[in-house]
């Protein structure tokens, strides 16, 4: 029987965290340090960090925008491309507003092309990502481009990088990653501690807070607390363990979430740029030379522009044991060619090699498909 949980106020608070940040913005802004606009896990937050500056994702996941997008883009664009833009022209994104510079990287060609209709309005640089990552000299390549990026940023903003200001935001940064990761370990617990629409809450939060010690802080005492929540018998009913994978999940696509949540199974575990993606691996500390090992560290991000994309796989095949995952559900977005065609090789994967039930869907930011999204989850539910 489900104990209902007393959630801590952080909860709530993690998740107004984009609503809230808004006027968290505005009074960063008013400090005058920089701020980031970012929209994809592969650039570096550790420069921005070195110059005390913030970085926000601009990754929009409401429809509101895009027919005001439509008018420069193809319809039959990826939605979040699209989305993205139409914020960033109608400015109606506070985030946009406030960010100094935006950075984009080549993870799919529609985002590249997009980047330079976006330059009407902000600032935009654009870092050019290899996609071979196990080749010599995508190593070499886009440890030029991140220290590319950190000319840029001494330019931009008249200040000096150094190598030791770099290292303590590696170490700050990997702080935040540990705290992430042991509060979104608690998906292994079994029965769960918490739903899957809570982790998600606190995941997508976190990308909208700007001072990173009070964020480690918060995710530390939030992880303590339903830990001591959990050992005193505050638990969930025990339910099938969905692992999701695929493109990134947050605003209106929570609705897949809430399908299979809805239909009586449990989200354990993201793999996808929201989850653990960016996350599980470190930078390493030790090396001597920063770049080397921020290209290092970032270069491990199994996202499916990859190819070979074996980081993925690897990342999928250790979560589906440690969180003792019963079937596996991949979120595609409309026009995002090299999710969709992934799509084949994680289901002969997830099928084959571990031996579990899996299912893809297709969706975009629009409400229509929450009636299908739930007759499919319901039938995928029952048949484990």
């Amino acid at each position: 029987m489900t104990i209902k949980k007393e959630l801590p106020e952080i909860f709530e608070e993690f998740s107004e965290a984009r609503r809230n940040g808004f006027i968290a913005a505005k009074k960063f802004k008013e400090q005058n340090r920089p701020m980031i606009g970012t929209f994809c896990t592969f650039m570096p937050q550790e420069l921005p960090l070195s110059i005390g500056a913030a970085t926000v994702s601009l990754c929009a996941t409401s429809d509101e925008p895009i027919a005001e997008a439509e008018k420069d883009l193809p319809r039959n664009l990826c939605p979040l491309i699209k989305s993205s833009y139409g914020f960033g022209k109608t400015d109606k994104c506070p985030y946009f507003y406030f960010s100094d510079l935006v950075v984009g990287e080549t993870t799919c060609d529609g985002k590249r092309k997009m980047f330079e209709l976006m330059g009407d309005y902000k600032p935009v640089h654009v870092m050019q990502l290899p996609h071979n990552p196990v080749q010599d000299l995508a190593h070499e390549m886009w440890k030029g481009e991140i220290i590319k990026l950190k000319e840029l940023l001494e330019s931009q903003f008249d200040t000096t990088i150094t190598t030791e200001k770099i290292r303590e935001a590696i170490v700050l940064k990997n702080k935040e990653r540990k705290a992430l990761k042991e509060f979104y370990a608690l998906g292994k617990l079994n029965p769960p501690a918490l739903s899957g629409m809570d982790i998600l809450k606190v995941l997508y939060g976190t990308t909208f807070k700007f001072e990173k010690e009070d964020t480690i802080r918060e995710l530390t005492d939030l992880t303590k607390k339903v830990v001591a929540e959990y050992e005193a018998g505050q638990v969930l009913d025990v339910k099938p363990r969905i692992l999701i994978t695929g493109c990134p999940i947050g605003g209106v696509t929570e609705k897949v979430v809430k399908a299979i949540e809805d239909n009586g199974a449990t989200v354990v575990f993201y793999e996808n740029c929201m989850g653990a993606k960016a996350v599980e691996d470190l930078v390493d500390e030790n090396n001597d030379d920063v770049f080397d090992a921020l290209a290092e560290k970032y270069l491990k991000i199994g996202c499916s522009c990859m190819s070979p994309n074996d980081q993925r796989f690897n990342l999928l095949d250790r979560a589906i044991d440690e969180y003792h995952v019963d079937a596996v559900v991949e979120v595609v977005l409309q026009a995002c060619h090299t999710y969709a065609i992934e799509t084949t090789n994680i289901k002969r994967f997830v099928n084959d090699k571990k031996n579990k039930p899996y299912i893809s869907v297709e969706t975009d930011y629009s409400t229509s498909d929450v009636g299908q999204l739930n007759t499919r989850m319901a039938a995928f539910i029952e048949m484990l």
